[in-house]
């Protein structure tokens, strides 16, 4: 696969530095130019305020590449004809010699190919609603069970469904923690209101986790790191509520379907809410980044390093768990 590693990112991969992967898709297809070139820069600069390095990710002229210089950024900025390419779009868009930005599926997939732990985006992909009827599903979720990365993120778009794509998630093997709350967050919302397993609050306790899923061995599988978008920053409740009806609404009476349903319902809330769902998304995005950094920071510099592998010899088959060990667990039996 023609690959290029960032000289500065490939130093600090080598020595053993913080690194945190960032999609691309979100300044090519997710913002307003010229806006998306000063979000994408402001991003990268929040990464190094956190102490780590920031890798970019994009397929640029058939190479992909981890970690833009200025003009490359620039360009997937500003170059209308940048394609948007999920995992499955990489191995045509390498032989073929196409620019592209890459989703959460292709950015997750190229950033764990290049030993990056860490990768900050907005809302991953999932489970469409009516899906009984149209079996649509998002790439993100398959390729999250192949992958060795924790993504931090802010749940799953609000316009899906949400605990459908929860339950699939669990399928898949795909381990779900909330990052200083109980219940799983909903993209423009604090909250979607369904429940999260397991709560963690601090990076040094997602470090932990990184390091027990490495003593662990096993399957391969990507953590996810549900960090809920502030009360004060997220997009009123109500408003979200009426507005996405009327999108949904709006897009069965134009035969919207598939791949189209979610930037015409995006792009939708954007215009009836007045910029207020561009706003709340970009104040996940901005959480997630500092967060992934700490956690980055606390990943290599060894915190949560207790972690050790099970020594299924000493301990006996009659021992009760270890409750102490559930941490601070979210209540509830685990069961969905």
């Amino acid at each position: 696969m023609s690959t290029q590693v960032s000289e500065e990112v490939r130093e600090a991969l080598h020595e053993g530095r913080p690194v945190v992967a960032l999609e691309s898709t979100i300044i090519a297809h997710g913002l307003p130019r010229p806006r998306n070139l000063a979000v994408a820069t402001e991003l990268e600069e929040s990464v190094r305020a956190g102490g780590a390095v920031p890798a970019t990710i994009a397929v640029v002229d058939g190479t992909a590449r981890i970690g833009l210089d200025r003009a490359s950024l620039t360009r997937i900025a500003e170059d209308p004809s940048v394609r948007k390419l999920g995992h499955r779009d990489l191995a045509p868009a390498l032989a073929t010699g196409v620019t592209g930005a890459t989703t959460v599926s292709a950015t997750a997939w190229l950033a764990d190919a290049a030993g990056i732990r860490v990768f900050a985006t907005g809302g991953l992909g999932g489970v469409h609603r009516e899906w009984s009827e149209t079996q649509d599903e998002s790439a993100d979720l398959r390729l999250l069970a192949r992958v060795g990365i924790t993504v931090v993120c802010a749940g799953v778009k609000s316009i899906l469904d949400v605990p459908a794509t929860l339950q699939r998630l669990e399928t898949l093997g795909v381990t779900v923690v909330g990052y200083g709350t109980e219940q799983f967050p909903g993209f423009y919302l604090s909250s979607s209101g369904e429940p999260v397993d397991w709560t963690l609050r601090t990076p040094a306790e997602v470090a932990g986790v990184i390091r027990a899923q490495d003593a662990l061995g096993g399957p391969r599988a990507a953590l996810v790191v549900a960090n809920p978008v502030p009360v004060a920053e997220q997009l009123d409740p109500a408003l979200h509520d009426r507005v996405l009806a009327r999108g949904l609404a709006a897009a069965k009476e134009k035969g919207i379907t598939g791949q189209a349903v979610t930037p015409f319902l995006l792009e939708y809330l954007t215009v009836h809410t007045e910029g207020a769902s561009l706003e709340a998304n970009l104040a996940a995005v901005r959480g997630n980044v500092r967060l992934a950094a700490s956690i980055a920071g606390a990943y290599a510099s060894g915190a949560g390093h207790g972690a050790q592998a099970p020594d299924t010899e000493a301990v006996p088959e009659t021992a009760a768990p270890d409750s102490a060990a559930r941490g601070s667990a979210a209540s509830g039996d685990g069961g969905r």
